[in-house]
Parts: C-alpha cells; structure tokens; sequence
C-alpha cells in the first residue's frame, strides 16, 4: 500500500536526486551548451542479486532520476545512450562520456542509481547495493525513454563503467531480459561495458542478444582484471555472438578518467580480483572454488586499488566507441 509517509519518502527521495543531478550540471557550466536537460523521476526496484536472479520482484519500491540531454533543438528524434556509472556514484568521466556523445549528435541520460537509495558510494563497502541493481534500473528506464516523444527507442545503447559496466554486460543476457526487461523484445542496440567485473558466471550466460556487445579494459587493472572477461568473451565468440574485447596494454582501472592524473590508490576499495562465483539453485551465487555461499565476508574478497589515467588508451577506446555509435546509432552531425 502507498501510504502517506511512504509518498513522503519518495518525494523527498525524488527532490534529492534532482537537486544532486542539478548541482552536477551547474559544475559543468563550461562545457559546451546543449539544447534540453530534463530530470526525470522513474520508479525501480532494489533488489539483491538473488531476488533479481530468481525472478522476484518483491525488493524495495524505490524512485531514482536520470538525467537526459538533447544535444539541438527541434522536432527530431534522437539516437540516446543510457550511462551507467560505477560504485563512487555520477563521476567527471561519466559526465566526460556525456559530452562526447552530444558532440556527436546523440542524445544521453545518465541515471543515478544511488542517492535515492541513501547510498553515496559503495567503493569500501559493496554490500549497500546488489550487483545487478543497475540492471533493473536499466530495462526500466528502456522502457520509460522509449515512450519520449525526442528519442528513437530503436537507437538506444547502453555504456556503463566499472560495477555499471558489469551491469552493462549482462543486460546483454537474453535470460535477464525475459525477466525483467518488460516489453517482449525490448533491447539496447548495443552494449558497451568499461572496465567491468567478470569474475562471475551466470546461467545461461552464453546466450546473448544478437545486438553488438563490446568490453573495454586495461592489462594493468587490478581491480577488475582483464583476465575473467577475456575468458568469457572467448567463449561467447567461440559460440558466434557479436562480442568484442578491446585490451589497452598498461591500461589501469578508470583509464578514461582525466581526473586521475596522477594516479590515485582506493585503500579500502573492495576488489573481487581473486574471487570466482558461480550460480547455484534458486538464484543464490557461491565461490566456485569453494562452494561457500557468497558473501562479502569471503576470504578471496581483498582490499585495495588503483585508478589511473592513461591518455593513449583513453583516445583510442573514444575512437572505437565513436565508430561503433556511427554503425549502430546512426547520429545526425549538422555542419558547424
């Protein structure tokens, strides 16, 4: 039932979100000017990952916000890509992505999908929030574009960066997207995954959707390394998907992150680098290794990062990304 006090709840949830959103757009001022900003409230679900993986949707009612930028005025409708961000919340590299995309004639919505959960970052304690809670927040906001008059829901991708590039990944799963993704046969046109973990293997994992997928990392990340999402990757091709690894040699975590020159080390950041987990009966996840359920608590769960810029990586994956957008999205550039 939606009583009075939870109406409060997420009105002041909702007033949060907007106003953290409009600060991170007023801190942007000199970046180049855009036709529309919209912050648009949209209901999701928080759900642990074993909720999420059984096909329950009986997690917490819980009202977040993206926010979507038009890059020209008018009547036309828009390519869109939708950004996921990583465990420290909306950063200056999303919102770098956000531009490149603009300049490109593709419109964006970046979602926040912790401040309305009372979360500010879930680096030093990943617990707050289950793995594929952006996944929900994801197909919900799918469906929720598809219905703006300014965005062609044919042309949307979907780009997420660290624990969102996770998320971004397995939205790819056609099992996911039976569960939760609504619509029958709603889809991103592609899937782009920065930096994501791959430590964990799902069920029916292989069977992916027909649209691109494309992973992004470093050889020198030592927080999610390359080495898990190499071997998935080799196995999707192995069976034909239209999956890609980018490797950048000596690339760290966040390498398209400008801010982090110099390098910055994440002390307490949990890593997963040494774990694999597996899926078991009625979606609960265990360490392949030792068969204990998941947890946290693991031994294998370490702590400690680094997160580093690294410029001739960076270029090149813009490229790559940009290129894939010209194919997939097929944007618009009116002569400047």
């Amino acid at each position: 039932m939606l009583t009075a006090e939870r109406c409060c709840t997420c009105f002041r949830h909702m007033v949060l979100v907007a106003v953290c959103i409009l600060v991170a757009s007023l801190a942007r001022a000199g970046y180049a000017q855009v036709a529309r900003m919209e912050v648009i409230p949209f209901e999701s679900l928080t759900l642990t990952d074993q909720e999420f993986l059984a096909r329950r949707e009986d997690g917490e009612h819980v009202t977040i916000a993206g926010e979507l930028r038009l890059p020209r005025s008018g009547n036309e409708r828009f390519p869109l890509v939708t950004l996921l961000h990583g465990s420290g919340g909306v950063s200056n590299y999303v919102l770098d992505w956000e531009q490149e995309f603009l300049a490109l004639g593709v419109a964006t919505f970046v979602i926040d999908s912790v401040t309305a959960r009372g979360i500010i970052s879930v680096n030093d304690d990943q617990s707050q929030l289950g793995r594929l809670a952006q996944t929900e927040d994801a197909y919900r906001a799918l469906a929720l574009l598809a219905k703006h008059p300014r965005i062609d829901s044919a042309r949307v991708m979907l780009m997420g960066f660290s624990r969102g590039g996770q998320n971004a990944l397995y939205a790819s799963l056609t099992r996911f997207q039976r569960m939760h993704a609504g619509a029958p046969g709603a889809h991103f046109a592609a899937y782009v995954a920065f930096y994501p973990d791959c430590s964990y293997t799902y069920r029916d994992d292989e069977d992916i959707v027909s649209q691109p997928v494309r992973v992004f990392q470093g050889t020198a990340d030592n927080y999610a390394p390359v080495a898990p999402c190499r071997a998935y990757v080799e196995r999707l091709e192995a069976k034909g998907k239209d999956i890609r690894l980018l490797e950048y040699p000596g690339a760290s975590h966040v390498f398209d992150g400008r801010s982090f020159k110099p390098p910055v080390t994440l002390r307490q950041a949990q890593t997963m680098r040494n774990c694999q987990w597996e899926e078991g009966d009625n979606g609960q996840i265990f360490n392949a290794k030792t068969n204990q359920p998941f947890s946290y608590n693991d031994p294998c769960v370490e702590r400690g990062a680094t997160i580093a810029y690294d410029e001739t990586a960076a270029t090149a994956a813009r490229q790559a990304v940009a290129e894939l957008v010209a194919v997939t999205l097929k944007p618009v550039r009116l002569p400047k």
